[in-house]
């Protein structure tokens, strides 16, 4: 039965932090928090449950997200966000996989809390993420701020059952405040990675995405927020190639 390092990382997660912690107790091994000098009680909060607190300066999610498991002590890595926890079927589950393990890396469902209410539809869920691995088969890729999770090729996976709960905006201001944030490290990523942007999809690409949200994946069903999510992620397509397009004008800016 392997044993497990749940990584966290955290940035002034005071109102969130607690809830994660305690859906871990029983779970992990050890819980290592990494912090990017956090000035609200997050670190009080966690001295509460006696988890390994480190502060590294933040560069990066991936980056930061590499440098935590890097510090994990065991073999397994379980992998959350401060404003995550696990739901008590997946709980069960990842304790039955822990139990009879078989497969390099275990994929869950996220589903979001969005303003207090679950979101079922739209790309948001089900959310698939890989979050419980070997260490030694994978480590965190992709371009900030959209991080994953990549396992070495010929591994084998699962899915389990039960959900990640992301409790992810409590207002559409947070929302907004994050898309706005969000953009700019997206298009600094593209503009490094030589991506440019241009009318076509400045355009179009919103346009697909709030179709694909609202229709393809059922966002009407899920009514108001339904809406409000399908125009946001529209809205940061639109901000994203904006936002890149001027940085090829003009990159001191």
């Amino acid at each position: 039965m392997p044993e497990i390092s749940a990584v966290i990382i955290t940035l002034n997660e005071e109102k969130n932090i607690e809830r994660c912690l305690k859906s871990l107790t029983g779970i992990a091994d050890e819980i290592l928090v990494v912090d990017s000098c956090s000035t609200d009680r997050t670190a009080e909060i966690c001295e509460k449950f006696g988890v390994r607190f480190i502060r590294n300066e933040f560069e990066g999610y991936v980056e930061q997200k590499n440098f935590a498991v890097s510090k994990a002590k065991f073999p397994v890595v379980l992998s959350l966000d401060a404003d995550e926890a696990l739901s008590p079927q997946l709980r069960e589950s990842i304790l039955e996989a822990r139990s009879n393990w078989k497969h390099d890396g275990y994929y869950f469902n996220r589903i979001n809390n969005y303003c207090g209410t679950w979101i079922k539809y739209t790309s948001w869920y089900p959310d698939r993420k890989l979050r419980l691995w070997l260490r030694e088969k994978g480590k965190w890729t992709g371009m900030n701020p959209h991080d994953r999770v990549e396992l070495q090729k010929g591994s084998s996976t699962r899915l389990l059952k039960g959900d990640i709960e992301h409790y992810s905006f409590y207002s559409v201001s947070d929302h907004i405040r994050q898309v706005n944030n969000f953009t700019s490290i997206a298009a600094r990523s593209y503009y490094d990675e030589g991506i440019k942007s241009g009318y076509m999809k400045i355009i179009f690409r919103p346009l697909w995405k709030f179709f694909r949200e609202l229709i393809l994946k059922r966002g009407f069903m899920q009514g108001y927020y339904g809406l409000v999510i399908s125009s946001i992620i529209s809205f940061e397509t639109f901000l994203k190639y904006v936002k890149l397009r001027q940085l090829h004008r003009n990159p001191e800016k």
